[in-house]
């Protein structure tokens, strides 16, 4: 979802709208699977201009526009879930980051993503 709003320009009210009506390989998510989903979604986009200073400090010699598309947008992701689902432990959230990066990205990413998001959970005092 991330992605079409980033690259394909697409407003998130739409990608939200269409992304679970495209042919999508395997079972299709339970509805509160969806919902979490686009929850997160809206939230990171919505959240984006508070969000991107803190991965941007975190990211030493990086801008946050400089960066792969693909690693942004997961650290958008999970710093968004550090600041607002505070019932999600850090390491979950740092985890399931991970593997969004392994699937994603490319190797080298995974590392990098690794180290801003721990350098942005110990910013924020988060467990």
């Amino acid at each position: 979802m991330l992605y079409q709003w980033e690259v394909g320009r697409t407003p998130i009210d739409d990608v939200c709208r269409t992304f679970w009506t495209g042919g999508h390989a395997g079972a299709q998510p339970s509805e509160a699977v969806r919902n979490f989903a686009e929850l997160l979604a809206r939230g990171a986009v919505a959240h984006a201009a508070t969000l991107d200073p803190l991965i941007a400090d975190a990211a030493v010699h990086w801008r946050i526009e400089r960066m792969n598309v693909m690693d942004r947008l997961i650290l958008r992701l999970a710093v968004y879930e550090f600041l607002h689902e505070a019932e999600t432990p850090a390491k979950v959230i740092i985890n399931e980051a991970l593997e969004l990066a392994r699937s994603f990205s490319a190797d080298e990413s995974v590392r990098f993503i690794n180290g801003v998001l721990d350098a942005v959970r110990r910013t924020l005092s988060r467990e």
